[in-house]
């Protein structure tokens, strides 16, 4: 069973639909999940003991987990003189701690056939220093730098993980910001394109397949920087 979270909409919606139409067993997290067309379980990953409860119910079940996907996220575009203190704290718990939460819930059940793959999402913003993301990319930075020492944690049960840092996806996670700013970011790519969701459910595909066992601890820009 491959986890996701996130799995709502977005790059976590795309990336279960990529899965799922290659015959992966799917399980999708989602704060709203009751209208999802594949198997899927409500969950907001910023509780640790909601990520707990599906943690213990899997492991109940004797569901095998090969996978996790941490593709929940949330953020709010702003000067960080300007974000109010819960607005910081919802980004920091959902995206770093909700990320953390998984990892220690999820990793757990594929120990025991040591093996496995958790891919954690992060974001262009973190390399390019975005004006107005400071928050965002503080929280994705915190995933990149966790990416890296967790995976040296799980070699020795030849767990893998890597990091997928998007550049401007179409998803409504762009919805605040405006196309000069996307065009602004594009252009700082090395390949300056705005890639679709497809991009990012082919690295997935590729860390999940035999032919991204060679990598761990890696954080994979979609455009490059």
């Amino acid at each position: 069973m491959i986890v996701v979270t996130g799995a709502s909409r977005g790059l976590g919606r795309a990336v279960c639909e990529r899965l799922l139409a290659q015959g992966f067993p799917v399980l999708g997290l989602a704060r709203n999940a009751e209208s999802l067309p594949f198997p899927s379980m409500a969950c907001d990953v910023s509780s640790h003991e909601e990520v707990r409860r599906i943690g213990r119910k899997l492991k109940a079940d004797r569901v095998t987990v090969t996978a996790l996907i941490n593709a929940a996220g949330i953020a709010s575009m702003n000067l960080a003189v300007t974000t109010p203190a819960q607005v910081a704290a919802k980004i920091i718990q959902t995206n770093l701690l909700g990320t953390i939460y998984c990892c220690q819930v999820f990793a757990p059940l594929m120990l025991r056939q040591r093996s496995g793959s958790i891919i954690n999402f992060s974001t262009i913003a973190v390399s390019l220093g975005l004006k107005g993301e400071s928050i965002y990319a503080a929280s994705k930075a915190g995933v990149e730098g966790f990416t890296r020492s967790f995976a040296r944690e799980m070699a020795d049960f030849n767990v893998k993980v890597n990091c997928i840092a998007p550049g401007p996806i179409a998803t409504s996670l762009l919805s605040g910001v405006t196309a000069a700013q996307i065009r602004d970011i594009v252009s700082r790519q090395i390949l300056p394109t705005q890639f679709t969701p497809d991009a990012v459910a082919d690295l997935v595909e590729l860390l999940l397949d035999e032919r991204g066992n060679s990598l761990s601890g890696q954080v994979l820009h979609v455009g490059g920087v």
